[in-house]
């Protein structure tokens, strides 16, 4: 008990000046006579409770933690969970990026283009975050897997409406949300959550860049403004054909339209009038338009034969895509049109999966599951990039009467599409060894196809993977609630399309064609695909001892380590002469390198204070505290060092938060913070990224007005430090400098349940 309370002690320590302690001090009725009332105490399940029983490590979050802060975007509510950040909408579990972290919704792939910004927590049931991966999910999960379940049809009426106002700069936003679920007669019952949200965000940035080996010093002021609104409806139909069968349909359909205005002055610091090359435009001004959309219908059918047999089928289509219309005009000195270009895109996406798993006991101690899954994905995508022409290309002299062309004839405006068609059959075993110990264990082989069409973009590509897992529990007490919990499995990360094609995507602020063709720099390079890339295979080690307090605490401390192989990672830069301009060009690819191992500490601590610090608090003190802290490590082996570590991920990251209830008036507050420290990565023998610090305040108070109606004011990012990175190339004078100063954002939310 020693040692839980000294780790409670030191990851808390932050927070306890900001508790309140309140003594319930109301005198205790007196009894009549000798005769004494029975009275029986029940605690609700919560989701510390879910979490101990389940057979694999897994973290839950319901209702309570998708709620507390008000939040309309899912990414909010992620950020605060422990050992997760989220960075510009994409998620990253263990420091590692979106592309090492499966993102599932109701244990399916998310849809192509989703991000987490596109959902609503009032659409959400719960959470699963699982830090290593089962045989019944794709193992595209070195970092983790979140698996978010929306919303189930509840077992007696449900009807909730909120409505909410939040600002974060120049004007205020609003947010809506209905839900309605209720059980129909024969076994029918539904669920539809509704929710239609803004947002209006305005950025002011700044950066340096120093190029030309030192001869050329830029410095620009920027200024952006995003704005949109969107709509998202996650209906549910389940339908009860007898005692142990079921029939669910579940719909997911999504839809944003966005905008974006912003300006950008570019001043001249110092330059070498005969070898620097300046930009051609020194005050530039940007619009963007455009739509994402996603719809989405799965049906399960579930079937229990007797007691020892279970069956679940599932089919599910979906499509989706997003357009935009970005337009870009720069203005020299003078204030004269330099460049004008207009670039549109759209793509599409379609896409239709069928799974089934069968159940099985064996004896008394094994259940026996196997199971088979096929996805077909299809992406089609077209872009197109025209610029008026106010200077002839050969002669470099004004054009009486501009033109508008293709920039990139035989690149920009050609189709592509691509086909993936993933396959996938397993087997796993449960096997409860005694009250002691009990095992999961159980292999999964996944192949994925992938075939594209399109000018420059033609491949096929195949990659399959074995991957062997086996989860151990162990009980010091039998009668006890404590565990250790192990792992040993295999994982994988497959390369996507975009890293696959070998299409450029060209730095277009460096001119391609004519007498204003210019070479462009290291840190402003072309991007071409590799489709020769491999898939990276992690082979995984997890150690956590759980130790669940009798009032709903836990103290949990974990240790993890990976082995990576064939790494996909950015190649250095490249001279290269390429048909698509009339000057060299810098070049970048991904390759496949030799290896890399990352390890870490995770310590996770959160309950009632009384529990955690008898010494300090009251035992009715109605004050919960949570703190967890995530230490990181790795190294890439063909990189030098120092800093030769995995592509974005932090040293470490500390969480801290309380929430506290009132007992005079109705009413419950608390906050959350976050922390992570500057660091430096080695990205190639060349090139170095420095990302800066980060910190974030977030804050809620919830007045309960009525039985039926509440009131909850947040804040969100509150404290924030200028973020940003700084780009070197070693051995050089050549830098990119990017800031940005976020706005925090302010919400009041209206709560009525009928």
């Amino acid at each position: 008990m020693k040692t839980p309370a000294l780790a409670s002690l030191l990851l808390l320590s932050p927070v306890l000046a900001l508790a309140q302690q309140e003594v319930d001090r109301a005198a205790t009725p007196p009894t009549q006579g000798n005769q004494l009332e029975r009275v029986s105490v029940t605690r609700q399940q919560t989701d510390t409770d879910l979490r101990r029983r389940e057979p694999v490590a897994k973290q839950l979050y319901g209702r309570d933690e998708l709620d507390k802060y008000g939040d309309t975007q899912l990414s909010d509510v992620l950020k605060r969970l422990p050992g997760i950040n989220v960075s510009g909408g994409q998620l990253r579990m263990r420091g590692l990026g979106g592309a090492y972290t499966q993102i599932l919704v109701n244990g399916e792939p998310a849809p192509p283009g989703f991000s987490l910004d596109n959902l609503n927590p009032a659409q959400v049931e719960r959470l699963e975050v699982s830090k290593a991966p089962t045989a019944d999910q794709s193992a595209q999960a070195i970092a983790g897997t979140l698996n978010i379940i929306l919303k189930d049809a509840p077992r007696v009426v449900q009807k909730d409406l909120r409505l909410g106002m939040a600002y974060a700069s120049e004007k205020p936003v609003v947010n809506a949300g209905f839900t309605y679920g209720d059980r129909i007669v024969g076994g029918l019952g539904f669920v539809l959550p509704i929710s239609i949200n803004q947002w209006n965000f305005v950025n002011e940035s700044s950066g340096d860049r120093v190029r030309d080996k030192g001869l050329t010093g830029l410095r620009n002021d920027g200024r952006d403004r995003s704005f949109g609104h969107g709509f998202n409806m996650s209906p549910r139909l389940n339908w009860k054909l007898g005692d142990d069968e079921t029939l669910s349909v579940q719909g997911f359909f999504v839809q944003n339209r966005f905008r974006s205005e912003g300006e950008n002055t570019t001043q001249k610091v110092f330059f070498d009038p005969v070898n620097s090359v300046l930009p051609p435009s020194v005050l530039d001004t940007t619009r963007n338009r455009g739509t994402f959309q996603a719809q989405r219908l799965n049906l399960q059918y579930n079937n229990r034969f007797g007691e020892d047999r279970r069956i679940e089928l599932r089919a599910g289509v979906g499509s989706g895509g997003a357009d935009f219309n970005f337009e870009f005009f720069g203005r020299n000195k003078d204030g004269l049109p330099a460049i004008d270009r207009f670039t549109t895109g759209d793509n599409r996406n379609r896409n239709a999966t069928l799974s089934a798993k069968y159940s099985q006991y064996a004896g008394e101690a094994h259940t026996i599951t196997t199971g088979a899954e096929l996805e077909r994905r299809t992406r089609d995508e077209t872009r197109s990039t025209k610029q008026i022409e106010y200077r002839d290309r050969k002669t470099d002299k004004p054009i009486e009467d501009p033109k508008l062309v293709d920039l990139l004839t035989g690149v920009e405006g050609q189709p592509f599409n691509a086909t993936i068609t993933r396959s996938a059959v397993y087997v796993q075993d449960e096997w409860e060894i005694n009250n002691q110990w009990s095992a999961y264990a159980g292999v999964r082989q996944e192949q994925i196809k992938t075939a594209s069409e399109g000018q420059g973009s033609q491949f096929d590509s195949t990659s399959k993977v074995t991957t062997p897992l086996l989860h151990l529990n162990f009980k010091p007490d039998p009668k006890g609630r404590d565990m250790v919990r192990a792992s040993l499995t295999r994982s994988y990360k497959a390369a996507d399309v975009q890293q696959l094609i070998a299409r450029p995507t060209v730095n277009t602020d460096y001119e391609v064609r004519g007498p204003k063709a210019r070479v462009n720099t290291e840190l402003g390079p072309d991007r071409i695909g590799n489709p020769a890339l491999k898939p990276e295979l992690a082979t995984g080690l997890d150690i956590a001892y759980e130790k669940y307090l009798p009032a709903g605490g836990l103290v949990s401390v974990g240790v993890f380590h990976r082995r990576i192989t064939n790494l996909i990672r950015t190649d250095e830069p490249r001279l290269m002469t390429v048909d698509y301009a009339d000057t060299q060009r810098w070049v970048i690819t991904q390759i496949n390198l030799a290896k890399a191992t990352t390890q870490g500490l995770e310590v996770e601590v959160k309950g009632r204070a009384g529990e955690l610090f008898p010494s300090l608090f009251d035992p009715g003190t109605a004050l919960n505290l949570r703190a967890s802290l995530n230490v990181y490590r790795s190294r890439v082996g063909d990189i030098p060092g120092p800093d030769n570590r995995l592509e974005g991920q932090q040293p470490w990251q500390f969480n801290f938060g309380a929430d506290y209830r009132m007992k005079s008036l109705p009413i419950n507050m608390g906050f959350s913070a976050q922390i992570a420290p500057e660091f430096d990565v080695r990205q190639s023998r060349v090139q170095s990224q420095t990302s800066f610090a980060s910190r974030s305040l977030d804050a809620f108070a919830m007045m309960q007005v009525s039985k039926q109606d509440g009131v909850r004011v947040s804040v969100n990012g509150l404290f924030q430090p200028k973020q940003g990175t700084r780009v070197v190339i070693i051995d050089s004078p050549d830098y990119n400098l990017n800031r940005r100063q976020p706005v925090p954002w302010w919400a009041v939310n209206w709560e009525h349940k009928f």
